[in-house]
């Protein structure tokens, strides 16, 4: 059966991929309200934090999972599902998660958005790179034909023009922006999240089948990937806070872009999107398990 798994398409139509797309960047422009150019000044007066969240992130993480998949040889899909997801930037939501485990919000929200920035490069790079470096991966994009002008003018589009839209009139009217923030916000997560539940609703025959075999890869893929931001944050010496939140940005990626890039290129591929869809599911159950275990736990001072 596993063997099968390669050959798995879940159901997607074009009408719900639209409105995936204008959900994501719809999300994106509600977070991008929030967002003014300070916040990258702020970053930039902090290099050593900017280098150590990009590290852990677009360095580490994606070069750790070409490790473990190397280690533990997974079906192709399944290992090109744990690329996409290693490849995307963070997820909107660690901000959120951030704030309750009472790490530096601010860091967090600068974080996301220049990573976010940085991903609409470094994303096809990473993903283009990993998946041709593993023979079986490579295989697949070869069947595929995946243009890397094509993942860049896509991720351009859901993250980029909504990223400087928001941020434009965050500028402009400040005041009319937290309004459409407190708007949106709410409206475009349960867009996304009834989505989710149709998509899963058509296919459960196909992950009730398949659930199980990247069930324990998810599981430890995504814990490693919070330990390995945290010990890169201790290894340079940042504050426990900062710690915290390069961890949470580090464990919380944006699945959603990932979902929809693989149904986008690869029409839904099985093991990729059981894998990312497990991925956007569990690091919300394991995000907010340790934000709350961090919400409780005194803070201590690290030098910087």
């Amino acid at each position: 059966m596993i063997k099968q798994l390669d050959d798995v398409q879940i159901q997607f139509n074009s009408n719900e991929l639209w409105v995936l797309n204008l959900a994501l960047a719809v999300v994106m422009f509600g977070v991008a309200l929030g967002i003014s150019v300070s916040d990258f000044k702020r970053l930039l007066k902090q290099p050593k934090i900017v280098l150590v969240g990009l590290l852990s992130q677009f360095v580490a993480l994606p070069l750790l999972t070409f490790l473990i998949i190397i280690c533990i040889k997974p079906q192709p899909s399944i290992a090109l599902g744990m690329m996409m997801v290693a490849a995307c930037p963070g997820g909107n939501i660690s901000n959120f998660m951030t704030h309750l485990a009472n790490g530096n919000t601010a860091l967090s929200v600068s974080l996301t958005a220049f990573g976010t920035l940085m991903a609409i490069v470094i994303t096809p790079i990473n993903f283009q790179l990993y998946g041709n470096l593993y023979q079986p991966t490579a295989e697949i994009l070869k069947s595929v034909q995946l243009q890397p002008f094509q993942l860049v003018k896509l991720v351009l589009l859901i993250l980029g023009i909504p990223l400087v839209l928001g941020m434009f009139l965050r500028h402009k009217n400040k005041a009319l922006a937290d309004r459409l923030s407190k708007l949106l916000k709410p409206i475009s997560i349960l867009v996304f999240a009834a989505i989710v539940v149709i998509a899963f609703t058509n296919n459960l025959e196909v992950f009730n089948n398949y659930i199980h075999y990247v069930l324990l890869i998810g599981i430890a893929h995504n814990l490693l990937a919070i330990l390995l931001g945290f010990f890169i944050a201790k290894g340079f010496r940042l504050t426990f806070r900062d710690q915290k939140t390069i961890a949470i940005e580090t464990g919380i990626q944006n699945s959603g872009l990932g979902l929809l890039l693989i149904f986008t290129f690869f029409s839904g591929l099985g093991g990729m999107a059981i894998m990312a869809a497990f991925w956007g599911i569990w690091h919300i159950v394991s995000g907010l398990l340790l934000a709350f275990f961090w919400s409780y736990k005194p803070s201590k001072a690290t030098a910087v």
